[in-house]
């Protein structure tokens, strides 16, 4: 399922984010992990990727990541609202945990 491609953008940001000293953790859905699977696919991933989470369900994206159930309600689990909670609560949620 990882294409070269995809493995060559996640490589591409990798060593963007390590020549920058930055770190990513990412909050996923629809795409089932794939994007933390292409990120540590990449040898020496480890240094910038720090958490990842596949919230599939809207309890786990309630319960995992902190997304408001009115979110939820209001916009539906595939919408722009409940990403950016994941992204924003998901922030958190790794901050808290180092």
């Amino acid at each position: 399922m990882l294409d070269q491609a995809m493995l060559d953008d996640a490589a591409a940001l990798l060593s963007a984010l390590q020549a920058k000293g930055l770190t990513v953790a990412t909050a996923e859905s629809c795409t089932g992990g794939l994007i933390a699977a292409a990120l540590t696919a990449i040898p020496g991933s480890s240094a910038s990727v720090l958490a990842g989470y596949v919230t599939y369900s809207n309890g786990a994206k309630a319960r995992m990541l902190g997304v408001a159930e009115a979110t939820l309600a209001d916009h539906g689990a595939v919408s722009e609202p409940v990403a950016r909670q994941m992204a924003d609560t998901g922030e958190i949620a790794v901050r808290e945990r180092q």
